[in-house]
């Protein structure tokens, strides 16, 4: 099982148990398992709270103490690139110990190649004796890193009901070969892997929900407060401008009194869904601020850009249909047209003329983008409005 030409990455290494073993403990470092979580609705700049980095290492320490191997490793398959039948994409070395483990994290393998892809692909345990005479080993890393394997246990690693990756020893100590009561220790040792991962994306997925409106999808305002007052200091240190775009529907009260609040619900995630597409920048946020008001946030966009923006959406809006189809919430199709929105945009380049803290230029984009909202529609509604300026006619 040959490694990846990529170059060796930097690794961290846990000493404490190899000192006393003869081994060395290595782990992919942080920032690099982050690819390997992104499974569900993790996202990923939620930081590892749990150091999933030790915990690996540790069960690796644990397998070695009762089943002692000359080495062994983690193998994790890319979420973003597997195949439906796990034969394709690659499965990385994420910890290892042993001769040559160092130069071995972070190289992969083709995710069918070896006892490894083995073991991943059919999603069983697989032990082999003698690899000299396994029509399943391959000799690739034995070739680049000067070792040799003489016998191999392979265990898959499931999140859930679904394999992602495999435990493997090599070169039983003592006995000379695996036997099953090694087999059904790795197995337990596999679940300690998956917990540990299933750890940290629960608590990613967690922490994703408390920033959440619930009806749209988007960010609810408690987060809006958080990432705005972040998004300023980061664009502050920068010299970079910022775009605040406050929005409200108009007449959305008729939408309630005509049709029912969950006709009004539906319009609004339907609206949601609108921005979200908006938003096509990671950096940008989008947040329902309460109600039917809604609030964009632009790192990076002038005022210029913002309008532009602002205006683009406030003129998809009356040619949308909401509620065309059966919804989740609004079960009958109401073909709702000719909704509108008003507007109101802040930036930091030309509406912040104080030195303050990043939490009063925040509350100061808010309220002045949300006034400039209320002038929009003051002044006959669907239009956008820059904040200290006169309204610009449609």
């Amino acid at each position: 099982m040959a490694p990846s030409s990529d170059a060796p990455t930097r690794t961290s290494s846990f000493p404490t148990l190899g000192e006393r073993m003869g081994d060395s403990f290595h782990c992919l470092e942080l920032g690099r398992l982050e690819s390997f979580l992104r499974r569900r609705r993790a996202r990923p700049n939620f930081p590892l709270e749990l150091n999933l980095a030790e915990n690996l290492v540790e069960v690796l320490r644990k397998a070695n103490e009762f089943v002692p191997s000359d080495a062994g490793s983690i193998l994790l398959d890319d979420p973003a690139a597997k195949t439906e039948d796990r034969t394709g994409g690659r499965l990385t070395f994420i910890a290892a110990f042993g001769a040559k483990s160092d130069g071995l994290v972070g190289t992969s393998i083709p995710a069918n190649r070896g006892v490894a892809g083995h073991v991943y692909v059919t999603g069983t345990t697989y032990v082999t004796r003698s690899v000299r005479s396994d029509p399943h080993f391959y000799s690739g890393v034995d070739r680049r890193t000067s070792y040799t394997t003489e016998s191999i246990i392979g265990v898959p690693i499931r999140i859930e009901h679904e394999v992602c990756g495999v435990l493997e020893l090599i070169n039983r100590r003592e006995t000379g070969s695996f036997n099953e009561t090694d087999r059904n220790l790795l197995e337990i040792f596999a679940g300690y892997i998956s917990i540990s991962i299933q750890n940290v994306l629960d608590g990613r997925q967690a922490q994703e929900i408390a920033k959440r409106d619930n009806l749209t999808g988007l960010f609810n305002d408690r987060y809006l407060h958080i990432a705005l007052s972040q998004a300023v200091t980061e664009c502050k240190a920068k010299g970079r401008d910022l775009a605040v775009l406050f929005l409200d529907l108009d007449y959305f009260k008729r939408v309630n009194d005509t049709h029912g609040h969950l006709a009004g619900s539906q319009v609004l995630r339907e609206f949601g869904a609108i921005l979200q597409s908006t938003v096509d920048n990671p950096e940008a946020i989008a947040a329902r601020y309460g109600g039917d008001e809604f609030v964009l946030v632009f790192p990076g966009l002038d005022l210029e850009s913002a309008v532009d923006i602002a205006e683009r959406l406030r003129s998809e809006v009356p040619g949308t249909v909401f509620c065309s189809e059966t919804g989740e919430i609004q079960q009958e199709p109401l073909s709702l047209t000719g909704l509108t929105c008003s507007i109101g945009i802040a930036t930091m380049g030309r509406h912040i003329t104080e030195e303050t803290t990043a939490d009063q230029h925040k509350s100061t984009l808010l309220r002045l983008a949300d006034a400039a909202m209320y002038v929009a529609k003051e002044t006959g509604r669907n239009r956008t409005a820059i904040a200290g300026e006169p309204i610009r006619r449609r």
